[in-house]
């Protein structure tokens, strides 16, 4: 099972989807990702562990924009490994 959580035109949307993704961390606890849109940009971070591990307060600074998604990964299927997505190289 996976979580995903997400949050439109907040000023702090990465940061409640953080608190969604805290909240949501029994559906997955394998690795956690955030990715943010300012409108022009998307900025992502991803990385294994629990999300009290992957994120903190210089990581959420990265995350700007007023819009985010993230999700909490267990793998049922595939390898358990980080791999960049082509549309975030």
């Amino acid at each position: 099972m996976c979580g995903i959580f997400g949050i439109y035109n907040h000023p702090e949307a990465s940061n409640i989807t953080y608190l969604g993704l805290y909240s949501l961390q029994h559906r997955g606890q394998e690795s956690a990702g955030i990715v943010s849109s300012d409108g022009k940009h998307l900025h992502h971070f991803r990385q294994m562990g629990l999300v009290s591990e992957v994120f903190n307060r210089d990581t959420l600074k990265t995350l700007s924009g007023r819009s985010a998604i993230g999700h909490v990964r267990y793998s049922t299927a595939g390898s358990s490994e980080l791999r960049t997505p082509s549309l975030l190289r």
